[in-house]
């Protein structure tokens, strides 16, 4: 298998932070990206970059980190407990971007790159990532849209590539307690490394690439859309379901915390406002209704399924 080049992942995932936070920034058109560089005590660091209270965005983040260690993290090695006790090499680009706008839905986007290492053994890698959507009011055209630009990413890889990796983003974004998914998922892939290091890093990029292609499109269509004090309430609820995701089950923040990353990036995905209520549910046959029964369900987005 061929070895892994380190440096070049570095290189691509510091400038997919930029060129996305640079169109962010150009759609956003008012606020842009503060940067903060952090060093990390038990080795490495990161370069987070946080816009606020924005024309379009009320907050988003677009982190990079590359963090090394030791010891692998609990998170990190619960799938692989034969890599316990391995040093490691952890580097990723992570947003969340949170739009004022509830007819925007929040986005989600994530490439990293893994490397256990032991003396006198062969390092052991993987790539992983993808990004995923959590719309608050459902445009079926959205959906289509976007699950076409993720196949679009995945289809010079294999015919099967988009349909497992959807699969695994419907599976994994799933609220357990709530029996519900996140969103409408997108693609979500981890512990890839059988292609060989050349074409595991082509998919990271491609995957990396398409996320903006896929989600600057809708944020353009629904921007300018009229929203009154209803529809913010709805989004400030649902928010709520994107709090209990990342906190009880996402893997990046636990790895982040386990590994002694910088709490603030980590908990930068978190959105600035949000609202719980006890036991509500919509009114049936309204708008914030069929976000669960038309949107909130495994679909078929791209043949109408």
């Amino acid at each position: 298998m061929d070895s892994p080049d380190i440096n070049a992942v570095k290189a691509y995932l510091l400038a997919l932070q930029d060129d996305i936070c640079t169109q962010l920034s150009a759609e956003d058109g008012k606020a842009s990206f503060e940067e903060d560089n952090w060093q990390r005590e038990g080795g490495g660091g990161g370069r987070t970059r946080v816009l606020t209270q924005g024309a379009v965005f009320e907050q988003g983040g677009v982190n990079f980190s590359h963090v090394f260690g030791s010891t692998l993290p609990p998170s990190a090695s619960a799938a692989r407990p034969e890599l316990a006790g391995r040093g490691f090499q952890a580097m990723g680009v992570s947003l969340v971007i949170h739009p004022n706008n509830p007819y925007i839905p929040t986005s989600h986007a994530n490439v990293r790159f893994f490397m256990a290492e032991k003396e006198g053994e062969e390092p052991v890698w993987w790539v992983g990532g993808g990004f995923d959507l959590t719309p608050y009011y459902g445009f079926e055209e959205d959906c289509v849209a976007w699950h076409q630009t993720a196949k679009s990413a995945c289809d010079p890889f294999g015919t099967d590539v988009y349909p497992r990796y959807k699969t695994w983003c419907d599976d994994y974004f799933y609220l357990k307690h709530r029996q519900e998914p996140r969103g409408i998922g997108g693609l979500f892939f981890d512990d890839l490394n059988e292609w060989g290091f050349e074409k595991s890093f082509a998919f990271l990029r491609s995957i990396g690439d398409h996320y903006i292609k896929a989600y600057r499109p809708i944020v353009q269509k629904r921007k300018n859309l009229p929203f009154g004090e209803r529809e913010r309430d709805f989004q400030l609820y649902r928010r709520g379901r994107y709090v209990e995701f990342n906190l009880v089950f996402d893997r990046g923040t636990l790895f982040g915390l386990q590994s002694g990353g910088r709490t603030e990036s980590i908990l930068m995905s978190l959105p600035p406002l949000v609202k719980w209520r006890y036991s509500w549910q919509p009114e049936p046959e309204s708008a914030e209704a069929k976000l669960y029964t038309d949107f909130l369900r495994p679909r078929d987005w791209i043949n109408g399924g």
